[in-house]
């Protein structure tokens, strides 16, 4: 069965970075991409970005982009996140999830990590 696991989250001062951690295992092949999302609070759930595992082809949301990278750990089965310039807004719970391609609503999901960005 599928399975992800977040790591790396915390309290972080505004300007500061941070990298997230997604270990994924379950899958066969690497026909499947992870993506990263987040839900501030109060908010509804966003797309950050996603990296396609076949051939690491990535996508960031223009709101993040130049500060958010997402990578993939050679020879192994995680994807990172990594955040840089944090700024209050981007406080939140961050999720990763995996389907065979990119989607809103991935099959498969984290159980997520909390992001916390305040001085």
């Amino acid at each position: 069965q599928v399975k992800l696991v977040e790591s790396g989250g915390g309290l972080v001062q505004p300007g500061g970075s941070l990298r997230l951690s997604c270990s994924v295992s379950g899958f066969t092949s690497d026909d499947y991409a992870v993506g990263w999302y987040r839900q501030p609070p109060g908010k509804a759930r966003e797309g950050v970005g996603c990296i396609f595992i076949s051939d690491n082809q990535t996508f960031i949301d223009d709101s993040v982009k130049g500060r958010f990278t997402i990578s993939r750990d050679n020879g192994k089965n995680s994807v990172s996140l990594d955040l840089s310039n944090l700024r209050t807004e981007d406080t939140a719970v961050y999720y990763c999830a995996a389907d065979r391609g990119c989607s809103l609503t991935p099959e498969w999901w984290g159980q997520g990590t909390q992001v916390t960005v305040s001085s």
